[in-house]
């Protein structure tokens, strides 16, 4: 949650400055404590949680050999929390997408090819990839699509979250409400990144 946060707020720097976000970019991508221990902890995580998705979603599948004569499963629970398998496979094939695009990249550009300075042309390259990327409309269509599924996945997954480890108490219907907002506000303001790369290139 802090590092989609984050990296909105990286990001939402390139709409007004892009030297701001060059600057912040290769500190980011140069840091020791960042590149080498917040990094690896965080790709963990992230396997870690999409991994742990699945095999409860193969368990809760597994717990009912016989399947309801009728089930309304709107009854008790959102439609978000009975899909986030789906929603958690898209945002999957996404983030892919966006290692693919970015991460891999930048991998190899630091690690592999040895520039560490991430100059091109005596600049900064940050701010122009990220502008090349959302030129092709397929690829601001999927991103978008994407946000959307990460906001349906947010939805269940930020309360839920709480509810977990058995933080119910006087604050839920708060935690419920930031929740919602955080859920819609971030991957919003995530598209608004992309269409606005598109279209002032």
């Amino acid at each position: 949650m802090i590092f989609l946060l984050q990296h909105f707020v990286i990001n939402l720097t390139s709409v007004f400055s892009a030297d701001t976000f060059n600057e912040i970019s290769h500190f980011m991508g140069t840091f020791w404590l960042i590149q080498y221990v917040i990094q690896p902890i965080l790709i963990f995580g992230v396997l870690f949680h999409f991994i742990m998705g699945f095999v409860l979603e193969i368990k809760n599948r597994k717990a009912r050999n016989i399947s309801y004569a009728k089930n309304n499963g709107a009854a008790n629970s959102t439609w978000m929390s009975r899909n986030m398998i789906y929603s958690g496979m898209f945002i999957l094939i996404f983030l892919i997408i966006h290692f693919i695009d970015f991460w891999i990249p930048e991998i190899n550009t630091k690690y592999i090819v040895g520039d560490m300075s991430g100059m091109h042309d005596g600049e900064f390259r940050y701010f122009h990839e990220l502008q090349e990327k959302f030129v092709p409309i397929w690829r601001v269509a999927l991103y978008c699509v994407g946000f959307v599924f990460l906001a349906l996945h947010l939805m269940h997954g930020f309360n839920s979250a709480f509810q977990s480890v058995g933080a119910n108490n006087k604050y839920t219907k708060g935690l419920k409400g930031f929740g919602m907002a955080y859920a819609i506000i971030l991957p919003l303001g995530f598209i608004v990144i992309a269409l606005f790369h598109h279209f002032n290139h």
